[in-house]
Formats: C-alpha cells, structure tokens, sequence
C-alpha cells in the first residue's frame, strides 16, 4: 500500500511502517499544504493518508476523497508514542477504505 505520512507525524514512524510504502508529506513536496488540498492531491498517488490531527475528520468532506484516512490516537507526536500503536496502525491500514477515517490508539 501506497501510504503518505502527514507532516505533523514523526518521519521515522515511516520506517516502522513495513510492507507498505511510506512517503512524507516533505518528500512529496506539499509541506505547508492545507489538508482538502493535501487530500485532493494525495489521492492521485496514494492509498492512504496517516495523521495524527485528531480534527482532520470534522473539517474535511472525507467521503468526498478517494483515499482511506488513518489518525493515529497518541499522548504526542513524537515517535515514542507512536511506537507502540504500530500493530494497530498496521492492520488499520489493511482493513482501511477509501473515504473513511480509521482510528488506532487511546
């Protein structure tokens, strides 16, 4: 799965990510890119979009893309937190369907 890592998620959770392929918002070249418009772009490239902005999926028309949406639920960014949601970060993202949120972690 083709899976891009929003700007606001530590990077090295990419390498964590294994058997998909894990793209920054950064390495696309979007950084500072608002989140419709992020989303309108990365569903031409990817599968998925991993965030951990919890208000992603009040202020954006998430049926509207053709992208599945997994937020990560974390005390923080940093990758220490994020570490121990991986598993369900995974299997979020094998069950995930394009047009929804998924939610992983507290």
């Amino acid at each position: 799965m083709r899976v891009l890592l929003d700007e606001c998620v530590d990077s090295r959770l990419a390498r964590e990510l294994t058997g998909h392929d894990v793209t920054t918002v950064p390495e696309a070249g979007w950084a500072g890119t608002r989140n419709g418009e992020l989303l309108a772009l990365a569903e031409k490239q990817f599968d998925a979009f991993l965030s951990v902005d919890r208000n992603l999926s009040f202020q954006q028309p998430l049926p509207k893309f053709k992208i599945a949406v997994v937020v990560v639920r974390a005390p923080t960014n940093r990758l220490r937190d994020l570490l121990p949601c991986v598993p369900d970060i995974l299997a979020a993202l094998s069950a995930a369907k394009h047009g929804e949120v998924t939610w992983v972690g507290n």
